[in-house]
């Protein structure tokens, strides 16, 4: 999921916001998640799925509407976006 959010210009944060970062290392994640964990998770979203490409999953990441709320007095969502498509390489 990405999110579009419009800074509501509090000086203390420098009118930005913050964004959902990892809770774990690729490396551990890689580790942590199998290819099928991996591969269920992006369900829906147009990619390849094999070893070599597939080396991310949103559980490697905090859970961005807790952050989101977390900063409710920070910023406004603009907009909701949903991932459909991963091109690497």
């Amino acid at each position: 999921m990405v999110l579009n959010a419009k800074s509501l210009g509090h000086p203390e944060s420098y009118c930005s916001s913050s964004h959902a970062a990892r809770v774990m290392s690729r490396k551990k994640s890689r580790a942590a998640f199998s290819l099928e964990d991996r591969s269920t998770a992006t369900a829906g979203v147009e990619c390849r799925k094999d070893e070599g490409v597939l080396d991310e999953t949103p559980a490697a990441y905090k859970d961005i509407e807790r952050v989101m709320e977390a900063q409710g007095d920070l910023v406004e969502v603009v907009h909701t976006l949903k991932q459909v498509l991963c091109v690497k390489g």
